[in-house]
């Protein structure tokens, strides 16, 4: 009996060692996991990183590069596009205008009542049309006539307080998102065709000539004043509120900016002559590049996948078109480095599946289990039964990519700051020091969703702003946001600031 009690023990003992032995294993394996997973966000933290110093570098590569642009054609990444505006409304205007805003598969026609004295809220009614597939595909005069019937219902349903005389001729702001070489403050050239797009006929027409030729076809009085791209647009009416905005910049789905530069300074246009000795200048900033720029692997797997590989870099790592699948690429390679996601869903390698604004949603789950997050991982990408702890671990993937496009975004807007001499400097070549220097009330208009909508980015935005100027300049700096029609609006107002003039005041010598 003792030596079955005994061997019984042994036995027990025995497997008491395997079990401590797997569990063990089991430990060490899932260490060895979560160690792979957690190298994965570190090399990503790492490959992010914005320092101030870094992101100064940034600021005054920024600024070289505008003023490289401003020099030659084709002498920088930015093509620092003149466009002919040099007469930003103030608040003065008087009478109703019309702008037109045609940048993809649909348009807007608006119409907006100035009083004469600037007003906090504008007066304006909008009346959007989808464009029909077809025309999109056709010819020029087709499109352009489907427009101009639009218009001129929209001006027929005028109310009797704000319909004009039928003789009078009237005004209009054309928002045209499209490559344009623009020739005056209301002529251009069409480029190429995007979104869509593919009207051969199109290519190298004057713009405006196409719009106002359709519109007299349909009986209608009504010009041309200015044709500008969004940017422009929301500078105009940043500059309508608040007569101290220098500049404008879009973050949303792209991204984009302009400002006010003196004419004298757009070396590659020398002879160019404006009444107001300055003009806004189209930067494209989207295509801006430095090799201080932070960019990682899932960047360059992102450019190389994408239709323009090497072009619109900065676009890339600060826009709303591409954060998202950025964030989805880094939990790929984490799902690739170990089992936290079995099993791994087919639509977790679909590009642009997660796009920022469920980022955005997850980034800002402040619930105690992160049910957002888990309700979007569920029924966008089919993963379910996500842990805590791996929920936790893609909010801070989130966290990582936009806080590292809402810095480089504030570089951006300081080394436009540094180049006109408005971040405490003097400017890029001025060659005077913080101390002699007053700074001097600066505003900046933004729009797009990514900044009016996304808190955690245009907050990470606002931090670095301040820690690259430094809390005594940065005071002077004012971001504002501008409202969803704005930059339509602004094009209305850059009729109203242009109308005075029988033609364009602005022309290349």
């Amino acid at each position: 009996m003792g030596k079955v009690a005994v061997g019984l023990a042994a036995g027990v003992a025995v497997a008491a060692c395997a079990v401590a032995t797997m569990l063990v294993g089991r430990r060490i394996r899932s260490r060895r996991k979560w160690g792979r997973v957690f190298g994965v966000l570190k090399d990503l933290e790492v490959s992010c990183e914005t320092t101030v110093g870094r992101l100064r570098q940034v600021v005054d590569a920024m600024a070289v590069e505008m003023h490289a642009g401003l020099a030659s054609d084709g002498g920088s990444k930015l093509k620092m596009l003149l466009t002919f505006v040099d007469k930003l409304p103030d608040g003065s205007e008087k009478g109703t205008y019309y702008a037109l805003d045609l940048g993809g598969t649909n348009f807007r026609v608006l119409r907006v009542k100035l009083g004469g004295t600037r007003s906090s809220t504008l007066e304006h009614d909008v009346h959007q049309q989808d464009i029909p597939q077809n025309l999109m595909t056709g010819t020029s005069e087709v499109l352009f006539d489907f427009i101009a019937s639009s218009v001129k219902e929209f001006v027929e349903r005028e109310t009797d307080d704000s319909k004009l005389s039928l003789d009078r001729r009237r005004e209009l702001g054309f928002m045209f998102s499209f490559p344009v070489k623009q020739t005056s403050v209301s002529s251009g050239t069409l480029l190429k065709w995007t979104k869509g797009f593919a009207i051969e006929d199109m290519i190298g027409k004057e713009v405006a000539g196409c719009l106002e030729k359709a519109m007299t076809k349909k009986g209608l009085n009504m010009s041309v004043a200015a044709l500008v791209n969004d940017s422009v647009g929301t500078l105009s009416l940043g500059h309508y509120h608040d007569t101290d905005t220098v500049a404008a910049v879009i973050i949303g789905t792209g991204t984009n900016a302009c400002y006010l530069e003196r004419t004298d300074a757009i070396i590659k246009s020398q002879g160019l002559l404006t009444a107001s000795g300055g003009m806004v200048v189209n930067m494209e900033w989207g295509n801006f590049w430095s090799s201080h720029l932070p960019r990682t692997v899932y960047d360059t797997e992102l450019d190389a996948d994408s239709p323009n590989p090497n072009d619109q870099g900065f676009e890339k790592l600060i826009s709303g078109m591409y954060l998202g699948d950025v964030v989805r690429r880094v939990i790929v390679r984490m799902s690739q480095e170990s089992d936290i996601f079995e099993p791994i869903s087919s639509k977790l390698y679909m590009p642009f599946i997660l796009r920022t604004p469920l980022i955005a949603a997850m980034h800002k789950d402040d619930s105690p289990d992160l049910e957002e997050v888990g309700r979007i991982l569920r029924e966008n990408l089919e993963i379910p039964d996500v842990p805590l702890k791996v929920r936790k671990l893609i909010v801070k993937v989130c966290d990582v990519v936009t806080r590292r496009a809402a810095r480089l975004a504030a570089a951006g807007i300081v080394g436009i700051l540094k180049k006109i001499g408005r971040d405490g400097s003097g400017g890029i070549t001025g060659g005077r020091s913080r101390s002699d220097h007053r700074m001097r009330r600066t505003v900046v208009a933004m729009e797009g969703g990514l900044y009016t909508e996304y808190t955690m980015f245009r907050e990470y935005l606002h931090e670095a702003l301040t820690e690259i100027l430094g809390e005594d300049i940065a005071k002077h700096v004012v971001l504002i946001k501008v409202t969803e029609d704005g930059s339509a609006m602004g094009a209305a107002l850059l009729a109203a600031s242009h109308s005075s003039y029988p033609v364009d005041n602005v022309r290349l010598p």
